[in-house]
């Protein structure tokens, strides 16, 4: 099978999940080819059926702004004649679903299939943003199939949108060989010998809440000698750097930035936060779990989905830092409860979250949708 996957090549979690799932389809035989405006952050290497394709956007002055979907519209078309595409997987309503029709279109009699995947944001924001609704639920029922990556998308989505279209739940998912608790608890050193170390991963956008980061650390440390480690980069990291220095916490936090090699960090974490206003799924949560490291978040969106508050982790009310910081307090200062939370972090991720029954889904559903 040749499959056109359009994403955002960045490290949230929409392009890491496309990027993962070309990368397995690969690796199952089939030939993938991204095609984006830059290659994917988390593809850091090609086998011989992965290509990529940029897509770049001429620059007229009678434009104010680069028509982009224009542009990929054309950049698939181009993939699609030359390397005989059967079907293009488009990660976001907008642009890509549009785009990929589009393309459809301008390649007619050929016939090239399009799979549209809802992430969150392209739904979320869009329904607050009305003047979208209409392009957007357009391009979900010109799509051949729909996925949603949590039954709360799902849900969200047709509260929005009422589309008249099926749309499948297909949950993101995880490599158990590359996110895996490390053998001697220590893959990657992100903190001094003794102290519990908390991570978190994000963009940074308001939705993460990263100030909520930092106060539930403020309020752990005080009882147990931790360190936080902040991976990633967005418009609140100042902010969050600005409160650690006014709680003299400087000392004992690391900004890492953006790292494409999260799989060798996640593993020395203790625990993870992820204490968002709202998750589609939660995807970094569930990488987490997979290393065997426990979270502490807020009860909202997908979340509750990936987390299993009480076994895996703890989930609380938004806006709940001293219930969360409680609960970080209270399974650090017990050993055997934290084991046996590790240990079903681990197994809930591998049982039900799995790269070879989720990906075994999606290729279900292309055949499915290729054999109309």
């Amino acid at each position: 099978m040749k499959i056109g996957i359009a994403c955002y090549p960045t490290f949230g979690g929409s392009g890491v999940v496309a990027t993962e799932l070309g990368r397995e389809l690969a690796r199952r035989g089939h030939y993938i080819h991204f095609i984006t405006y830059a290659p994917p952050s988390r593809l850091t290497a090609f086998t011989d059926r992965m290509s990529y394709h940029e897509v770049t956007v001429p620059s007229y002055p009678l434009f104010q702004y680069a028509p982009y979907d224009l542009a990929l519209a054309t950049r698939i078309v181009d993939v699609a004649e030359h390397e005989g595409l059967d079907l293009i997987h488009a990660h976001y309503a907008l642009p890509h679903a549009i785009s990929a029709h589009l393309a459809r279109e301008m390649l007619a009699p050929r016939r090239l299939a399009v799979v549209t995947t809802l992430h969150g944001t392209d739904i979320t924001i869009v329904g607050q943003d009305r003047s979208y609704l209409p392009i957007t639920r357009f391009g979900i029922e010109r799509s051949d199939a729909v996925t949603a990556v949590s039954v709360h998308l799902r849900n969200v989505t047709r509260d929005v949108f009422a589309p008249a279209k099926e749309i499948d739940v297909i949950p993101n998912f995880i490599d158990p060989e590359r996110w895996k608790p490390s053998a001697d608890g220590s893959v990657c050193r992100v903190a001094p010998e003794g102290r519990k170390v908390l991570l978190h991963v994000s963009n940074f956008r308001p939705v993460k809440r990263v100030l909520d980061v930092v106060e539930v650390f403020d309020r752990v440390n005080r009882r147990t000698p931790s360190w936080l480690v902040m991976v990633g980069d967005g418009p609140d990291r100042r902010a969050a750097e600005e409160l650690c220095r006014e709680k003299g916490l400087a000392s004992s936090v690391a900004f890492l930035g953006n790292m494409p090699f999260l799989e060798a960090v996640v593993p020395a974490a203790d625990l993870y936060l992820l204490p968002s206003n709202s998750e589609s799924f939660g995807l970094s949560a569930l990488e987490a779990q997979a290393c065997g490291v426990p979270v502490l978040g807020y009860a909202a969106g997908g979340l509750p989905e990936v987390v299993e508050s009480g076994v895996t982790g703890f989930l609380r009310p938004v806006g709940d830092v001293e219930g969360l910081a409680g609960e970080a307090i209270a399974l650090l200062a017990d050993p055997s409860r934290y084991a046996e939370m590790a240990r079903a972090s681990r197994a809930r991720a591998v049982g039900l979250f799995n790269a070879e029954s989720i990906v075994r889904t999606y290729l279900t559903l292309y055949e499915r949708v290729l054999a109309r």
